[in-house]
C-alpha cells in the first residue's frame, strides 16, 4: 500500500468521492468503490432523519452513516495505514520528451514510490531516448458515458481504423504547435507507421460523420465501472471528456440540518464526545472520569448533567449497535426544519443548534414575515451515488432520476455510505404568502411561468426521464426565491469576509396542495468544513438595519449586469439545454458548493425590473 496524496473529508463527499477522478501533480487516480473501503476505520456519524432519507433511496438494509476514514495530523507519513483505495486511471500515460502511449502494465513505464513523500510518487519512463527517467503524464482524455460508464479512449482501435492492430502496436501521442487544440494533436503506430489526428474522435454532434470506431452521435460504450471493477452491457452513446473536466463526475448528496430534539438525546450526546469516552470498560472507570475537576475536562460538560450510569449504558448501547441510529420517521428532510423555523418562537438554545428570532430587514417588512438568525447549527451530509455528463440535481429534483443514471456506490446494495458534518451559523427569510400570491396572479408573471414548465420540459426530454413533466418542477415561486438567495448570497460574500462557496444555501418552497406546504423561506449558513464557518460574520449581518441595507444592494446590482443586454434578453431555454433566464457567471451563477439546483431556475427579471423586462419584478423598489 502507498499513500498517494490527501484530501479532506468534505471533499470525499462533494469533490472527490467514490468514482471520482483525482488529478495529483504526477498521477491520475480513481476512488474505489465501498467493497474496497475499510469499514472499521470509519467512525459513525449519528443522525436520524438523514438516515431515514438515505434509507428510502437506497434500501433499509442502510444501517448507519460513517465518517471517510482518515489519518491523525500527529501520524508520521510513512505510519499511515488509514485512507481511501484508489487506482491509477487513466491506464494510458504519455511521456512528454519522447511522445511514447502506453499503459501503466504494459511494461514500458515503472512506478517510482516514495513513503516520505507521497507527493512524489510517479511513473517514469526508464527508457526514453530524449531525456533521463522522465516522470509520465496521464493522458487528458477519456470515455463517459450519462449511465455513469467510465473507459480508458480506445487508442489503438482509433489509430487502426477499426483493422486488426498491429502486434506490437507502439503508440506516439503528439501535438504540432503551441495551441493545444484538437485539431492539432495526433496518435501514430510505429510499427505501421499510421497516423490519425484526433479531431474527428472529440465531435460528439449527431450530425458529424462516423469515424474509426466511433458511430453517429458518440463512441459504443464499453459499460465499465472501474471504480466497482465490473461491466455491463450499456444502450447510451459515451463520448470524450477531458481528464479534470467538471461533468467527469456529479455528487448525489442528501443533506440534513440536526435539530434540538435530535441534539439533545442521550445517542447524540454519546457520538459527539465517543473519541473521548470510546476507551472506557466499566462503570467504575466512567465515574473516575467524571471525578475529574470539569477545569480537566470542560468538553465532557454535557455528559455530566446525564450521570456515569446513564452514560455507561449509552456506551453499551452504541458498541452493541456499532453506532447504528435507529431510524423509523418517514418524514422528508425540510419539513422538521421549516415547522421550527417558521414556529411563532424559534428561538433555540441547545448544543449545535442557536436560533433568535428578529424583525423583517428595515425598508422589507412587507415581503418578509420574520427572521431568524442561527447562532450554531450541524448539518450533516451522506453520499448516495453519482453521475456522469449531466448533473443529478440535489434536493427533490433527484427523485426523478432513473436506478441507471445514479451509480451504485458499492457493487451489491450498501449497508453503510459515507458522509461528513459541518458546523457554523446562518440566516433565514421568511416571505409572505399574501405577497407572493398576488404576485403570481400578474399576467407578466404567468406568461413567464408558462415559458419555465416548458423549458423544464424539455430539459426533461432531453435527459431521456420518463414523464409526467410536472415532476420535480418547482414552480416560479421556487424561482422567484431561488433568485434572491443567489443575489444575497453573493452580496453578503461581499459583507462577511467568508468566501462566497463557504456560503451555502437552502430553499424552503411548496404550494398549499403539496404535502406540508405552504412553504417559501430561505437559508443562507456558511458550508466550509473548517472553522470558517463559526467566527460569526455572517449573523452579525442580519440585524434588521444592516440585512436591510445588503437587501437593497443586491437587488441594485441586480438591475445591470456586466453582460447586458444579452443577459437581460435571455429567456427561458427552448432545446432543453438550461432552465434559467436572465442570468449568468456576471450576477446570480454561485459555486455548485453554494447552489442547491446546479443554477438552474434562476432569473433576476423576477427581482427587479431589468434592462430588458419590466412588469415582472417582485420587489417594488426604484434605484
Amino acid at each position: 500500500m502507498n499513500e498517494v496524496g490527501e484530501l479532506r473529508p468534505s471533499q470525499l463527499v462533494f469533490t472527490f468521492g467514490v468514482g471520482a477522478m483525482v488529478d495529483l501533480p504526477s498521477l491520475s487516480v480513481l476512488v474505489m468503490g465501498l467493497n474496497d473501503w475499510k469499514e472499521n476505520d470509519c467512525l459513525p456519524l449519528t443522525d436520524r432523519r438523514l438516515l431515514t432519507a438515505v434509507q428510502n433511496r437506497l434500501g433499509a438494509q442502510v444501517k448507519k452513516l460513517v465518517h471517510p476514514p482518515f489519518a491523525p495530523d500527529e501520524a508520521t507519513a510513512g505510519a499511515r495505514t488509514l485512507g481511501v483505495p484508489v487506482a491509477t486511471f487513466p491506464r494510458w500515460m504519455r511521456c512528454p520528451f519522447c511522445n511514447t502511449l502506453a499503459t501503466v502494465d504494459g511494461g514500458v513505464f515503472k512506478l517510482i514510490k516514495d513513503p516520505y513523500r507521497p507527493e512524489r510518487t510517479r511513473y517514469v519512463h526508464e527508457n526514453c531516448t530524449k531525456a533521463k527517467r522522465p516522470t509520465v503524464l496521464p493522458v487528458r482524455f477519456v470515455l463517459a458515458c450519462s449511465n455513469g460508464h467510465l473507459a480508458d479512449f480506445p487508442w489503438i482501435e482509433y489509430v487502426h481504423d477499426g483493422a486488426t492492430p498491429c502486434q506490437p502496436s507502439q503508440l506516439k501521442l503528439y501535438e504540432v504547435g503551441a495551441s493545444g487544440e484538437a485539431t492539432n494533436i495526433f496518435v501514430e503506430c510505429t510499427t505501421c507507421k499510421k497516423v490519425k489526428p484526433l479531431a474527428p474522435a472529440l465531435g460528439n454532434t449527431d450530425d458529424d460523420k462516423p469515424s474509426a470506431g466511433r458511430q453517429q452521435g458518440g463512441w459504443p460504450c464499453p459499460g465499465h465501472h472501474p471504480h466497482l471493477r465490473s461491466k455491463e452491457v450499456c444502450s447510451e452513446r459515451a463520448r470524450v471528456i477531458l481528464l479534470g473536466a467538471s461533468n467527469g463526475w456529479f455528487p448525489v448528496v442528501f443533506s440534513g440540518l440536526a435539530l434540538p430534539e435530535e441534539l439533545n438525546t442521550v445517542e447524540s450526546l454519546i457520538a459527539a464526545h465517543w473519541s473521548l469516552i470510546e476507551g472506557l470498560d466499566s462503570q467504575e472507570q466512567v465515574k473516575g472520569m467524571f471525578a475529574l475537576p470539569p477545569s480537566m475536562m470542560p468538553q465532557l460538560t454535557d455528559l455530566r448533567q446525564l450521570g456515569p450510569e446513564v452514560v455507561w449504558n449509552g456506551i453499551q448501547s452504541r458498541r452493541t449497535s456499532h453506532g447504528q441510529p435507529v431510524a423509523s420517521s418517514t418524514e422528508d428532510l425540510k419539513t422538521p426544519e421549516w415547522q421550527l423555523f417558521s414556529a411563532d418562537n424559534p428561538t433555540r438554545d441547545v448544543r449545535d443548534f442557536k436560533t433568535e428570532l428578529i424583525q423583517a430587514p428595515t425598508g422589507f417588512e412587507a415581503y418578509f414575515e420574520r427572521t431568524v438568525l442561527v447562532h450554531k447549527l450541524r448539518e450533516v451530509r451522506a453520499l448516495v451515488g453519482f453521475t456522469r455528463v449531466e448533473s443529478a440535481g440535489d434536493g427533490d429534483d433527484y427523485n426523478d432520476l432513473s436506478d441507471d443514471r445514479c451509480v451504485r456506490l458499492r457493487r451489491e446494495p450498501p449497508s453503510w455510505v459515507p458522509g461528513t458534518e459541518v458546523r457554523g451559523e446562518g440566516i433565514f427569510l421568511q416571505f409572505s404568502e399574501k405577497v407572493i400570491d398576488e404576485w403570481l396572479s400578474r399576467s407578466e408573471v404567468k406568461a413567464l411561468e408558462k415559458q419555465f414548465y416548458q423549458s423544464h420540459t424539455r430539459w426533461r426530454e432531453m435527459r431521456k426521464l420518463p414523464p409526467p413533466h410536472q415532476a420535480g418542477y418547482p414552480g416560479l415561486k421556487y424561482v422567484l426565491i431561488h433568485s434572491l438567495s443567489h443575489a444575497l448570497l453573493r452580496e453578503i460574500a461581499l459583507e462577511c469576509g467568508y468566501t462566497a462557496a463557504s456560503i451555502r444555501e437552502r430553499i424552503y418552497c411548496r404550494s398549499d396542495e403539496e404535502k406540508g406546504g405552504p412553504m417559501a423561506g430561505l437559508l443562507l449558513y456558511t458550508a466550509a468544513a473548517d472553522s470558517e464557518g463559526t467566527l460569526g460574520g455572517l449573523v452579525s449581518l442580519g440585524e434588521p438595519r444592516r440585512l436591510g441595507q445588503i437587501m437593497s444592494q443586491a437587488l441594485e446590482s441586480m438591475r445591470i449586469c456586466t453582460s447586458d443586454p444579452l443577459c437581460s434578453e435571455h429567456e427561458p431555454s427552448k432545446d432543453g439545454r438550461t432552465i434559467h433566464a436572465a442570468c449568468c457567471h456576471g450576477c446570480l451563477f454561485a459555486a455548485e458548493t453554494s447552489c442547491e439546483r446546479g443554477n438552474r431556475y434562476l432569473d433576476r427579471s423576477v427581482l427587479v425590473n431589468t434592462f430588458a423586462k419590466e412588469g415582472r419584478a417582485f420587489f417594488n423598489v426604484t434605484g
